[in-house]
């Protein structure tokens, strides 16, 4: 059962969110990672990007709190579902949101090779996903277009606080720390320093790494196919 909802859109600190939730108890908290790691779960969030209803309870089974794309580009449907839920929203400057956004997570809508795309459907589905939920959905396939882009992000949180009660919503930002998360989700502060994880530069080295053995793979593959061979006929 969902306890807190996040509704902050994608590098607005939801990774060190995610790691704070979970230190207080509130976990395991679902962010895209966990997406990634669930074939099955990529299948269910394509639906929702098609306008299909999913499960919501089966889909979050297991987990007390929700960060990041996708889950908070539905937000509303999941306070539906959980109305007890307190939502918390995270929030940054937009000029640096857009930046950080556009070179890293934007990104990755080319980080596949073609032949990847076109052979392996789990990709496919992700990226056909996180197009008709974010790129295409959200910023009506105009993300490129700055402006646009930011002025989506900034109706967002007027809609979160227009929608969520009040007593339910926090506006967060990462750099403010425990304080305010702790007494707004009624939790001890812990000991320990507050989370800041996944900066821009880790993305996109994570992301640079990624994009390289996407593209090596088929030279790996028959590589290793011809010293295979090799080897077979030496014997």
């Amino acid at each position: 059962m969902l306890h807190v909802i996040g509704s902050g859109f994608g590098r607005t600190g939801t990774l060190s969110l995610k790691a704070a939730l979970e230190t207080i108890g509130l976990g395991p908290c679902y962010h895209m990672q966990e997406v990634l790691k669930r074939p099955s779960h990529i299948g269910a969030w394509h639906d929702v990007g098609r306008g299909i209803a999913v499960d919501w309870e089966r889909l979050f089974a297991g987990f007390a709190s929700t960060v990041d794309f996708p889950a908070s580009v539905v937000y509303r449907q999941l306070l539906d579902v959980y109305p007890e839920a307190k939502v918390v929203h995270t929030v940054r400057d937009p000029d640096r949101w857009y930046a950080s956004t556009y070179e890293t997570i934007y990104q990755a809508r080319t980080l596949f090779p073609r032949w990847m795309v076109a052979t392996v459907p789990v990709v496919r589905r992700y990226l056909e996903m996180s197009d008709a939920l974010v790129w295409d959905g959200l910023f009506d396939g105009h993300f490129e277009d700055r402006d646009h882009a930011i002025s989506v992000f900034e109706r967002h949180t007027e809609e979160v606080r227009a929608v969520v009660p009040a007593e339910q919503l926090l506006e967060f930002r990462v750099a403010d720390g425990w304080e305010p998360l702790c007494a707004f989700l009624d939790r001890p502060v812990p000991a320990t320093a507050f989370p800041h994880v996944n900066d821009r530069a880790q993305m996109q080295r994570r992301l640079t790494a990624a994009r390289i053995g996407s593209r090596a793979l088929p030279v790996v593959a028959v590589g290793g196919s011809a010293a295979l061979l090799w080897h077979r006929r030496g014997r």
